[in-house]
């Protein structure tokens, strides 16, 4: 639970679910539509319908302008299970904006649209649907289910994190993902946000906890939340700036010029090398930047699909 004196209240989405709506409806009516036709919102082709079969395909209005029987046939209708897994500690709100839209996100509101996105697709693939929420403790979980009444809770925690801005809360990704990985017993697809930024844990012990993760035949996908122009890119202007760790309150002041260059290296080195053991690890690893748009996080999802049917 976080303490009142510990938050600052924000604006968050006005329709976190329409937005969401909006979000699945382009990237399934653009570019990516065609190879991705086992999405269960649309059908693949109708067959003739053969007596003796379940008549709940007949494709009713197709019998009224042809006066025959056929049935739409769906090329996947597996119900899955996945689980979203959230960091929300306080560098996970970067940058600080008052109100978030989809044109301005932070990191926790592209997590929180990224992952209302995930949820209406797995909606309309009946997938069921499970959450996790940490920061310096163990905010939330809910186990898969996929009813309308689990979709809208799910809905509501997810506008919680826009509203609730922590205060120096940072937190031990490794220990809550042990945790989650007990929780989660049947076979899953398994979603992680976070932007990988820890004051204690080792690399080797975070990979310790994705590989817990990966128990049970489940399917992990590292979705690396990240402001890519301003933290990996380091891109500030070059006049005096005071830098604060949002998750410990440490201060420095300085010119962006001064550290850029090794500050580029040693982030870009950083992660390279965590890309690399994700991959050895069999981890999807995905860059998740919060000035590009969604359909790389739903295109990852159909494509991980396949893997766990």
């Amino acid at each position: 639970m976080i303490l009142r004196d510990e938050v600052n209240k924000v604006g968050g989405f006005k329709n976190l679910d329409f937005l969401a709506k909006q979000v699945v409806e382009g990237f399934i009516s653009g570019k990516h539509k065609s190879p991705f036709h086992g999405f269960s919102a649309e059908f693949a082709e109708h067959k003739i319908y053969n007596p003796g079969e379940s008549t709940r395909h007949i494709d009713w209005k197709l019998f009224a302008k042809t006066d025959k029987l056929y049935t739409k046939r769906y090329d996947d209708e597996t119900n899955l299970r996945c689980h979203i897994i959230i960091d929300n500690s306080s560098s996970m709100h970067f940058p600080e904006l008052k109100t978030q839209s989809i044109d301005r996100l932070n990191k926790i509101g592209f997590t929180a649209l990224a992952s209302a996105s995930l949820m209406h697709m797995f909606k309309k693939q009946r997938d069921a649907v499970g959450l996790s929420i940490y920061s310096n403790t163990y905010n939330f979980y809910a186990q898969e289910k996929g009813s309308e009444r689990h979709h809208n809770m799910l809905l509501n925690k997810l506008d919680d994190l826009l509203t609730t801005v922590p205060k120096k809360q940072q937190t031990d990704t490794y220990k809550y993902l042990h945790l989650i990985a007990e929780k989660i017993h049947r076979r899953s697809l398994i979603f992680v946000f976070t932007d990988l930024f820890q004051t204690t844990a080792s690399e080797e012990e975070l990979f310790e906890a994705l590989r817990h993760l990966k128990h049970n035949k489940h399917e992990v996908v590292l979705f690396h939340v990240t402001d890519k122009t301003k933290e990996l890119d380091f891109d500030f202007s070059n006049t005096p700036k005071r830098y604060v760790d949002l998750e410990t309150g440490e201060e420095i002041d300085l010119y962006a010029d001064q550290i850029k260059e090794t500050y580029q290296e040693t982030i870009k080195n950083y992660f390279n090398n965590f890309k690399l053991k994700c991959g050895q690890n069999k981890i999807k690893y995905v860059l998740a930047d919060v000035n590009q748009n969604f359909d790389n996080i739903l295109a990852t999802y159909l494509v991980e699909r396949q893997k766990i049917k």
